[in-house]
């Protein structure tokens, strides 16, 4: 598997191109798998499920992909892990992939004593703030003749207030947070522990 850490942030739609040339070169076995990364500018989007009302400030530009899920914004703070991986050669099994992606993003957040877990029905990862859940990380993923692509999102010190213009994720009655906002400011090796985390997982 090769593995990107990129340092500067990268243009969301040219991500999605390398992505996607990614799929059918790892589709056709001219490329090894790929875990990517990095960080976007603030750049709004909108995955397969995403519906109209959910985008409440409608000035804003908005790109639609072709992950799955809702709307959500990706900016400067927020880690965005974006992966290829083969599941003709693992398990064709997407339930299994979603629980282990979860699972790497919650051995992650513990690395910084945060308990976090999933939710049934509401896809992410999520935290116990002030005895609220509050979400902390997003995953949206798409299969294509079993390569699944795309990823998930960790906020670590991302604005918040960008939110505000968006219902995240279709949920109206939650909020989301990030490290930083619970309290941890020292995170600077974190893109080192979610490559371990997730290499441990999918290797």
């Amino acid at each position: 598997m090769e593995v990107k850490n990129s340092k500067k942030p990268v243009d969301y739609v040219k991500s999605m191109k390398l992505l996607e040339k990614r799929v059918n070169d790892v589709f056709l076995d001219k490329k090894d798998e790929l875990l990517w990364i990095l960080e976007h500018e603030t750049t709004y989007t909108a995955g397969t499920s995403a519906k109209e009302e959910d985008l409440l400030d409608k000035k804003i530009k908005v790109v639609k992909t072709n992950r799955g899920g809702k709307h959500t914004v990706h900016s400067p703070g927020q880690k965005v892990v974006y992966f290829v991986l083969n599941l003709n050669k693992r398990k064709r099994d997407i339930r299994k992939l979603i629980t282990q992606i979860e699972d790497c993003m919650v051995s992650v957040l513990l690395t910084y004593n945060i308990k976090s877990h999933p939710d049934s029905n509401n896809i992410g990862i999520w935290v116990k703030e002030n005895n609220e859940d509050k979400k902390i990380g997003a995953i949206g993923v798409r299969v294509k003749k079993w390569i699944a692509y795309h990823g998930f999102t960790l906020n670590i010190s991302n604005d918040l207030s960008l939110y505000k213009s968006i219902i995240p994720c279709g949920i109206k009655d939650k909020k989301v947070t990030s490290l930083e906002n619970i309290g941890v400011k020292k995170h600077r090796n974190i893109e080192k522990i979610i490559i371990n985390d997730f290499l441990k997982i999918f290797l």
